[in-house]
């Protein structure tokens, strides 16, 4: 497993990090996510898009029929910004919105078949991207940057994310590197 280069001086509930370790652990966050955004910035250029488009995108296909009341909790941005986002992405057919049935003030999204092609073509380079780092840095690494991840969430939102269990493909992969079987 590789070196996280930490120096953690205590046991893990209890530890403490030296202000080097933070400012590591910050840059090593800011250049995973530019890394990470890199391919999907550069596919959602080609249509004129950028992050706040992708966000709303990921969130409606990852959540069909959700209410925009649902979408603005989660991006935390102000209905504005998200008018105008969203505004281009339904006028571009990337997303259909429907008065609910229930309750006539509620608008429900949805990706339409050209959002849903565009947000796989997004997912699929960005679950590669996590799948080679999980691979490198094998399922005890990777189970515990998810649960770091999910640490640095706010507690409030934690609720909203899947449910606080290892991957199965961590479980595997930390499995084999211990030659056994994943659960």
């Amino acid at each position: 497993m590789a070196d996280s280069g930490f120096s953690a001086k205590s046991e893990a509930h209890q530890a403490t990090f030296s202000d080097e370790d933070l400012r590591r652990a910050m840059e090593l966050l800011f250049f995973a996510y530019r890394d990470f955004t890199a391919e999907a910035d550069a596919l959602l250029a080609d249509f004129g898009f950028g992050r706040a488009h992708h966000r709303v995108i990921y969130f409606v296909g990852r959540h069909p029929g959700m209410i925009v009341s649902e979408l603005l909790e989660i991006l935390k941005i102000t209905k504005q910004s998200l008018s105008r986002v969203l505004g281009q992405l339904i006028d571009d057919g990337f997303i259909h919105q429907r008065t609910d049935a229930a309750d006539r003030r509620r608008r429900r999204l949805n990706l339409t078949a050209k959002g849903a092609e565009l947000e796989h073509r997004l997912t699929d380079r960005q679950s590669r991207h996590i799948a080679d780092a999980y691979r490198e840095a094998g399922g005890e690494a990777a189970a515990g940057f998810c649960t770091v991840l999910r640490a640095l969430i706010n507690e409030e939102d934690r609720r909203r994310v899947a449910p606080g269990e290892i991957p199965s493909g961590v479980r595997e992969i930390g499995a084999r590197e211990i030659g056994g079987t994943a659960e």
